[in-house]
């Protein structure tokens, strides 16, 4: 069923309550999702977007029932990812020819990806198309979060849809940012930034300053995913313009696995150091194969600096620790400090090549770290503590 944003846009997408998993295994989405589409009913008849391919079916059989398909004039596709674009086989098989605006990097996504022969119309930046009373400016936005991606500006209605800038994974009965919990709001829309646009943070600060010298009014901001922002929609615009800026807080958060508990007694020790030492900062401990993945990478992005901790296992680290230094690696987050430690047995190599991989993932590595034997206790627990509060310095 359609909901009503303004008389001339009604939101036609799909709220999936059950999602908690997304883009394959590699985001966890507590609080569901939605698949954004949106209706323009003017002198023509534009949607914006589909929703993601398990619901083509359900979505075209909803659309049917909002409007009459063949009046559809035009298709907006702001970005190929199935989970905007999924419903456009079966959509364009009821409406075949309709034209389906998007960038010409969208054309080749979307060609590569459903193999159709679609009507195609590629658009750059400032291109425009008329609906009669209003008329659509199109913004390329590459990299935000794939090259194809662009944002669609309609004017009188004075909306931005902006497709994976600005939203969240996050299910709600409700359509604005005005009628949800906004710390379970804000904590959905950090996490989607640290994870899916803290990469191209350069590109973000960029064209939202783009988008800001076109001193374009601003009534709502419509994503793809999540909540639309109408009240004060410059909030997150701002927040955006912080968050890609070298973005932490006073927060110092140990990401570690353990076999035998050594290097969780390591962590803990640390931590406790650390916390003496400079009571005023968050320290957060997060075992890597247990904390969600997601999650930890969202406290990473927040941290003014992070510890890892593993202990050395066949001449390396464990696993879980090796795809958490991979996530954070392809997150280029800049500005942050780090240290690395571990227990071992015989041989202990883990700290220093956890360390080179703090390096190439562009963290300032303040130290050697600290790695200890077998199960540290007594005296052994006192230096690691002792450790912890010397580094709460180094960290400051």
């Amino acid at each position: 069923m359609g909901k009503r944003i303004t008389d001339k846009v009604t939101w036609v997408g799909k709220t999936d309550w059950e999602l908690r998993r997304f883009h394959g295994d590699e985001f966890s989405t507590h609080h569901g999702s939605s698949y954004n589409a949106y209706l323009i009913r003017d002198e023509k008849t534009v949607l914006v977007d589909t929703v993601w391919l398990p619901y083509d079916k359900e979505f075209v059989s909803d659309l049917k029932r909002e409007v009459d398909l063949k009046t559809i004039d035009a298709i907006v596709v702001n970005h190929g990812e199935v989970d905007h674009s999924g419903s456009l086989s079966a959509l364009l098989r009821e409406i075949p020819g309709t034209p389906v605006y998007c960038t010409q990097n969208a054309v080749k996504s979307l060609t590569g990806q459903y193999h159709e022969e679609w009507n195609l119309k590629p658009v750059k930046t400032g291109d425009t198309l008329s609906l009669g009373t209003s008329t659509l400016t199109f913004i390329e936005a590459p990299m935000l979060h794939w090259p194809d991606t662009m944002f669609t500006y309609m004017d009188g209605e004075n909306i931005l849809f902006s497709n994976d800038g600005f939203g969240q994974h996050y299910a709600s009965e409700f359509l604005f940012n005005d009628q949800v919990d906004q710390a379970e709001l804000y904590a959905e829309a950090e996490k989607y930034f640290a994870n899916i646009l803290a990469p191209f943070c350069p590109m973000v600060t960029r064209k939202i300053n783009e988008i800001l010298g076109m001193n374009l009014p601003l009534d709502m901001i419509c994503p793809s995913h999540g909540i639309i922002w109408r009240d004060n929609p410059s909030q997150i615009v701002e927040q955006y313009l912080k968050w890609a800026d070298r973005y932490q807080v006073n927060q110092i958060t140990i990401v570690y696995d353990t076999m035998w508990n050594a290097t969780r007694h390591m962590a803990q020790a640390i931590a406790e150091g650390i916390v003496s030492a400079d009571p005023e900062a968050t320290v957060k401990l997060l075992c890597a194969s247990k904390a969600d993945k997601t999650d930890i990478v969202t406290e990473v992005f927040r941290s003014r600096a992070v510890l890892v901790g593993s202990p050395t296992v066949n001449g390396g680290y464990l696993y879980a620790i090796a795809g958490i230094l991979e996530l954070i690696r392809g997150m280029k987050f800049k500005g942050k400090k780090a240290a690395a430690f571990g227990s071992y047995g015989w041989s202990g190599e883990a700290v220093k090549m956890m360390n080179e991989e703090l390096k190439k993932a562009g963290f300032d590595v303040v130290d050697d770290g600290v790695r200890q034997t077998w199960n540290p206790s007594g005296d052994e627990l006192e230096q690691l503590r002792a450790y912890g509060r010397e580094l709460a310095q180094k960290l400051k």
